[in-house]
């Protein structure tokens, strides 16, 4: 390489950072704490509970509330709105940390003459920089010296090695094509080569930054939102309707049961204007408090702690969330394009067999007998660009070259069992126009050795060296040409061994050649991503394999992979899906399994048309160019080995890179989705029966079966502690072979509606029994009047819904089903129970309790314990319907 590159001096340096700025690339504004903290407030849960706290605070100014109902509200929302922003936020430092080590990659350039070390956020246009096998391309520009071998397919997609050539002396390259042979663009690796480039364009100026600039596509909203922003405005309808039933029930009770419907009665009543008002003022509040208690306030707060602890569950299993939308959204997919190579393949060449002239086949170097396995190392070892060394534990490395010279090099193992030190005379590089490379070598073996595509070597070979390493007749042409063609059908491409005593030269190839045998290569499909698409399509997602490679490999590795399993699956190039109209791809969509030779555009595409039919979509992508595509989905899984504007564009960050943490996140998904369910159904019970209660009491003469603070400390409680017990569900297999959620799909199901109506009720009618049966109130006689009545039906309410938990957990029978892996859950279950115990001691008048005594606790905990059967029958009688 011409080392006569002086490069800029300090001045022109200068001049060029005035002119045209640094490479560094514009951060992305991520936003502020306080404005995710204002974005939270947008939950329409959290609107409808600010509006109950400015009505709580009315009435506590005026004197008809007491200031802790307002601040056990204020609390609820806080909690809610600030769990979820700290989780979110400190995801995103964590993120922005992982993002770092970008700005630290420093590159050699000419400056004054010398070679120096700079970081690459330093690098100015006119810059000339020295490039090497392995390096990342750290701006655009042009190549001025050397050849090079690049891999752009994070830029355009393409996955065959592009070369790279000098731009001649007056001549023109293609600005901005990633295709033009002189052109050289930030982001690519370099395979093999050495060269000096001279920069055109950096920081946002260049592809990379122009890419990473556009991504300004809208997001849509999560299908959780839309299920709670519908279950909302189911709640607060119910609640108003509620609290004016509520009013009106209070006033009908005040006005005519209190009268005994005596007509003198009801119009001395109405004489009493201050009775009159003071009663609506009461009914007022009383139907407000129903509105509030009929909101569930620990559902923002349940659905934020939910997703944080998953959060860090997930980063245990490679899964980095960098919204939290991500988690719960990745579990209602119901499409999923996944890239191939390092996802559902290993993304690693390997040699996975060895073939020798007689058509023997071996796993290993090792497994080869005789003096075989010498030539076949010695071979390889030789004819190689990349080059094997140890690190300082002794473990093998490969350095330099391409994936397939590291797979052919990685093949030979390292030994002693090779021929000695043989001197190299002369070198022909590998190139795709020869599909060969040649090494002369002398010494021990005096010989020509060769390496390439079996049409250009295998019909010239004459002889084969046998096991012996003497040379044999060949006569295996057709057999060894057969069993290449059955190799190709499974995605195994080869490369074949010989020598020649003949001259070679980059022109003219030998017309005779011992064989040494054939090296079968592949990037294998991972074991466990087979097991995880199985696991995905029981899940009822569609999995839609995209890859650059051509069609024949991409169906290969897609029946390995078990993408391709059925008759009417569909395989379509990029070229054919381009040349189909929208509506015609919309109407194979549910059958398209493989897109080969796949462009980047076609990933935004296919996103687009199955949003617009309406399935939740993710995909996967770890290129510049798939970062507009992981924008536009549902969830954007970008991989932990990809591009910075891929991990900047995607929701969550798959850190190893494999398909298995993929379904790992749709069963996490699910598995918060199953968790907000069982909160809903717990805390709509107690809803349900404090508002039936509270509309019912008046007319059997009970003015007050649950005082307003009773139903605020039921709700503070309950909210608070419940979302805590049912946020650390575990994960269970079994979700995974649930169908996905519809986008439009109500959150509360038809049996969640029936369990939470039905014990609504039943707690109602228990509770009305204790309070106006004399069967069950004559056994509470502690403290003065009613007092222990009240006291013990306040505590069956809260135990009821304690023991119902453990129903609402599972919808076993067995509600011990998983229960240990739950712990929290019994310790929070638990705590409710003492601290409800606590409060009949010291909550005296503020909520109306006294200390009960241990007849009057035996018949509070047995029909809270009622609960478990009562369930139980009615899981028995649901079960037989549905049949």
């Amino acid at each position: 390489m011409n080392k006569s590159f002086t490069g800029l001096t300090a001045e022109q340096v200068e001049q060029s950072k005035r002119e045209h700025g640094t490479n560094a690339l514009t951060e992305k504004q991520s936003e502020s704490f306080f404005d995710k903290l204002k974005g939270n407030f947008d939950d329409p849960i959290i609107k409808i509970l600010i509006v109950a706290l400015v009505l709580n605070l009315i009435f506590a100014f005026l004197g008809y509330a007491e200031w802790y109902e307002a601040l056990g509200i204020a609390i609820a929302v806080l909690l809610a709105t600030l769990i979820g922003t700290w989780s979110e936020y400190s995801n995103e430092n964590a993120f922005q940390k992982l993002q770092e080590d970008a700005s630290k990659i420093v590159v050699k350039v000419y400056r004054d003459g010398h070679v120096v070390e700079i970081k690459i956020d330093d690098i100015v246009q006119g810059d000339e920089i020295i490039l090497q096998t392995g390096d990342k391309i750290p701006a655009d520009g042009i190549l001025l010296d050397g050849i090079l071998k690049v891999d752009q397919a994070s830029l355009n997609g393409e996955s065959d090695e592009a070369t790279k050539t000098p731009l001649p002396k007056g001549g023109t390259y293609e600005d901005g094509d990633t295709f033009d042979e002189h052109a050289l663009f930030r982001g690519a690796v370099i395979t093999s080569g050495e060269a000096v480039m001279k920069v055109t364009k950096v920081g946002d100026a260049s592809f990379f930054g122009q890419m990473a600039s556009e991504l300004s596509i809208e997001d849509r909203e999560s299908p959780l939102k839309l299920k709670l922003a519908g279950l909302a405005d189911m709640i607060s309808k119910a609640g108003y309707t509620g609290g004016v039933l509520i009013f009106v029930a209070f006033m009908v009770n005040r006005i005519l049961v209190q009268n005994n419907f005596d007509g003198a009665l009801i119009s001395e009543y109405f004489s009493n204007l201050g009775v009159v008002g003071n009663d609506v003022v009461e009914a007022f509040i009383l139907a407000v408090i129903i509105i509030v208690v009929a909101v569930p306030e620990g559902l923002p707060m349940m659905i934020a702690m939910v997703l944080s602890q998953n959060m860090k569950k997930m980063l245990r299993s490679n899964i980095l969330v960098r919204k939290l939308e991500g988690i719960e959204t990745s579990g209602s997919l119901n499409m999923l394009f996944s890239d191939k190579t390092g996802t559902i393949t290993k993304g690693k060449l390997d040699v996975v067999s060895y073939i020798n002239g007689a058509n023997d086949s071996f796993d290993t170097l090792g497994d080869v007998p005789g003096k075989l396995q010498k030539l076949i190392g010695t071979a390889i070892v030789n004819n190689t660009n990349a080059v094997i060394s140890e690190d300082s534990n002794g473990n093998v490395l490969i350095i330099g070259g391409n994936p397939t010279e590291k797979a052919v090099l990685a093949f030979a193992e390292k030994n002693e069992n090779l021929h000695g030190t043989l001197e190299h005379v002369s070198v022909i590089p590998f190139s795709s126009a020869r599909k060969f490379s040649a090494t002369q070598v002398a010494g021990e073996w005096n010989t020509t050795l060769i390496k390439g595509a079996p049409e250009k070597i295998l019909p010239n070979c004459s002889t084969y060296y046998d096991a012996d390493g003497n040379k044999q007749p060949f006569t295996k042409l057709t057999e060894l040409d057969n069993e290449i063609n059955e190799l190709a059908t499974r995605s195994i491409r080869v490369l074949i061994l010989a020598t020649t005593d003949e001259t070679v030269t980059e022109e003219t190839l030998p017309s005779d050649y011992t064989l040494i045998g054939i090296l079968a290569i592949r990037d294998d499909v991972r074991p466990e991503a087979i097991e995880a698409i199985e696991e995905v399509h029981q899940a009822g997602v569609q999995v839609v394999m995209i890859t650059g490679d051509r069609k024949e490999t991409a169906i290969a590795i897609a029946k390995d992979a078990k993408i391709l399993t059925a008759s009417d699956d569909v395989v379509l190039t990029s070229q054919e899906l381009n040349e189909m109209p929208d509506e015609e791809v919309k109407s194979i969509l549910p059958n398209i399994r493989v897109i080969a030779r796949a462009l980047p555009t076609d990933k935004s595409r296919l996103v687009r048309l199955s949003q617009e039919i309406g399935l939740v979509v993710g995909m996967t992508g770890d290129g510049v160019n798939d970062s507009p595509a992981l924008k536009r989905a549902d969830v954007g899984f970008a991989m932990g080995s990809g591009t910075e504007v891929a991990k900047e564009a995607g929701d969550i960050v798959i850190l190893d890179d494999n398909f298995k943490s993929i379904a790992q996140s749709i069963l996490f998904g699910r598995t918060i989705y199953r968790s907000i369910q069982k909160f809903i159904v717990f805390q709509l019970t107690l809803n349900v029966g404090a508002l039936l209660i509270s509309f019912i009491a008046p007319f059997v003469g009970i003015d007050h079966p649950l005082t307003i603070t009773q139903m605020l400390w039921v709700n503070l409680v309950m909210d608070t502690l419940a979302a805590l017990a049912f946020g650390a569900e575990p994960t269970l297999k079994r979700y995974m072979k649930e169908k996905p959620k519809r986008r439009d799909e109500s959150i509360v199901t038809r049996p969640m509606f029936s369990a939470f109506l039905f014990e609504g009720i039943v707690i109602t009618a228990i509770g009305l029994w204790m309070l106006k049966g004399t069967f069950l109130s004559q056994y509470f006689t502690s403290g003065t009047g009613d007092i222990a009545l009240y006291t013990g039906f306040f505590s069956f309410f809260i135990l009821y819904a304690v023991f119902n938990g453990f129903n609402v957990r599972t919808e076993k029978l067995n509600i011990f089903d998983n229960l240990n892996r739950n712990k929290m859950f019994i310790r929070i279950m638990g705590l409710i129970i003492v601290v409800q115990i606590l409060m009949t001691f010291v909550g005296g008048a503020i909520l109306r309790t006294t200390p009960l005594n241990v007849t009057e606790w035996a018949i509070v905990l047995g029909l809270s314990v009622a609960a478990i059967p009562i369930d139980m029958l009615r899981k028995v009688v649901s079960k037989a319907l549905n049949k």
